[in-house]
């Protein structure tokens, strides 16, 4: 490494207190040259898509996360209005929960239970973990984002003899997707076993007229907020579902988009060696060959960012992961992202980083300030926050001299404006990189079908224990269960099933265990 190919590729925004550098990717100096006409196409198509161009081709909308942050810019009117009014609405509710003009059965509302998945539990996620102070937040947040009774209950013994004071937050675009409506069910059974009206402490994000608005209102739900079609769930964090449990938890969440919004002006530059985030998607480019041939490690040296590896998983590969291209090609474009924190990390895997297959690249997340106030000297004149630092540069040493490249990122300290930054940043890095590799990065075949697949596996375990209640108590083989039901060409499918309802009580399946998993027998009592 040299000064000068530092002071080259070291990208300062001084009025964000941010910082990118790239001079620890070994790209060539004829580089960023030969990739101009890529980017400078890539900066355009995004200029198409703030404007209100179709971006999303497979399902015929407009892709409009950046409009949250600046409504001025919407294509529209009516979505301006939107944008502003959801957003003021959203600061009023809040008002009234903590002063206690709306409150729960029991009084002033003093939890809150989020119950979404994906993009809807992510973001809140990561923001809750990154501005959250147990000790002066107005609400203390909980998370319902799976379909696991076993999380059901574990969140649930938390909250018992509370559930009076909690407000819960259902989020979910269609209502139609199973896990968040398994949460729902869930919790408005804990609601009446506990003697309360699950309507009086819900409120819903949906979008307008779905199945969850229509149970809202027939329910008489504490009130709703929209999700819109030109948001997806991955950059929805500054829309209604991450602004919601954001300002319901005493979060600044007009910092939060004041950073986005500075970023984005930033990330619009057309001199693209200006741009962080057209910088970043080419070192993407570079370090994965344009195929995704390396993983991308989040190493945030910083607690409250441990979840941001996390988040990013899901904005990167979901956006990213395509087995198409725009032209119908086949390409199985991705990335791959995982990162825990430093210096914990230092603990765990950076053994593999720095020694192991060389098959990832890293990005270190810099905060320079430590804390709130003085820190102790726990070593000559050095505080735990010195370490911390060394740890990160020592780290990033020893990674690039074994020729493990990476990626700085360096901000002043973690505020809500700083993860709006950061946020932004990453979203367009992901809407230059997709228009790089000629993909559609706003869309996910894959997850739905998933969904349908999960589908048709429910169908398939209601024929099993219908299968079984027929033979009335004659014990059968998942190999006999498969004739019966003329799919045998699924036995292993069945064999699965069928031990998962051996393995939950209520179900009346019960297991006589043989000498091999085809000799189990299984019957309904």
């Amino acid at each position: 490494m040299s000064w000068n190919r530092f002071k080259q590729y070291c990208l300062q925004v001084p009025s964000l207190d941010f910082a990118l550098d790239v001079s620890r990717v070994d790209f060539p100096e004829s580089y960023l040259g030969d990739m101009q006409p890529k980017i400078d196409k890539a900066i355009a198509d995004m200029e198409a898509l703030e404007g209100g161009a179709i971006a999303n081709p497979d399902e015929n909308r407009m892709v409009g996360h950046y409009w949250l942050r600046n409504a001025a810019i919407a294509p529209d009117a009516d979505i301006s209005e939107a944008v502003t009014s959801t957003r003021a609405r959203i600061k009023d509710f809040a008002s009234k929960v903590h002063s206690g003009e709306i409150k729960g059965q029991d009084g002033v509302f003093k939890n809150l239970l989020c119950i979404g998945i994906g993009g809807s539990a992510l973001g809140p996620q990561f923001v809750a973990q990154a501005l959250g102070n147990p000790a002066t937040d107005p609400m203390k947040v909980y998370f319902f984002d799976n379909t696991d009774p076993d999380g059901f209950d574990t969140v649930l013994k938390q909250l018992e003899g509370q559930l009076g004071q909690t407000l819960a937050v259902v989020t979910t675009k269609s209502g139609g997707t199973p896990e968040t409506r398994n949460g729902m069910l869930e919790a408005e059974h804990a609601w009446k076993a506990a003697g309360l009206d699950f309507a009086k402490h819900a409120v819903a994000i949906t979008g307008e007229g779905s199945k969850m608005d229509k149970v809202a209102v027939s329910e008489g739900w504490i009130t709703r907020f929209p999700m819109w079609d030109w948001v997806g769930g991955r950059t929805s964090e500054l829309a209604a579902v991450g602004l919601v449990p954001a300002a319901l938890t005493g979060y600044d969440i007009d910092g939060m988009l004041d950073g986005a919004a500075a970023m984005d002006e930033v990330t619009r530059e057309k001199q693209f060696k200006q741009n962080p985030a057209a910088m970043l998607a080419l070192m993407w480019y570079h370090l994965t060959g344009g195929k995704g041939a390396k993983d991308m490690v989040i190493l945030p040296y910083k607690e409250r960012l441990a979840l941001f590896s996390k988040y990013l998983q899901q904005l990167v590969m979901e956006s990213l992961g395509k087995e198409l291209d725009l032209d119908g090609n086949t390409v199985h474009q991705g990335i791959a992202v995982y990162g825990n924190k430093g210096s914990t990390d230092q603990h765990a895997y950076v053994q593999q980083l720095r020694d192991g297959v060389a098959n990832f690249y890293a990005t270190f997340i810099e905060v320079l300030k430590s804390r709130e106030g003085e820190s102790v000297a726990v070593e000559g004149e050095h505080t735990a926050g010195d370490f911390l630092q060394g740890f990160l540069l020592g780290t990033r040493d020893a990674l690039y001299e074994k020729g493990r490249n990476s990626i700085t990122i360096t901000v002043k300290e973690v505020t809500p404006f700083t993860v709006g930054m950061l946020i932004a940043l990453y979203e367009r890095a992901v809407g230059y990189y997709g228009s790089l590799v000629n993909i559609n990065a706003y869309h996910q075949p894959g997850v739905e079908a998933g969904k349908k697949a999960a589908a048709g596996t429910l169908a398939l375990r209601q024929d099993i224990l219908d299968t079984l209640r027929a033979a009335a108590g004659q014990p059968l083989t998942a190999e006999q269960i498969a004739e019966k039901l003329q799919r045998t060409n699924e036995t292993e499918l069945i064999y699965k099933i069928i031990e998962n309802l051996a393995a939950n009580a209520p179900k009346g399946v019960k297991k006589m265990a043989g000498q091999s998993i085809d000799q189990n027998q299984y019957s309904v009592h």
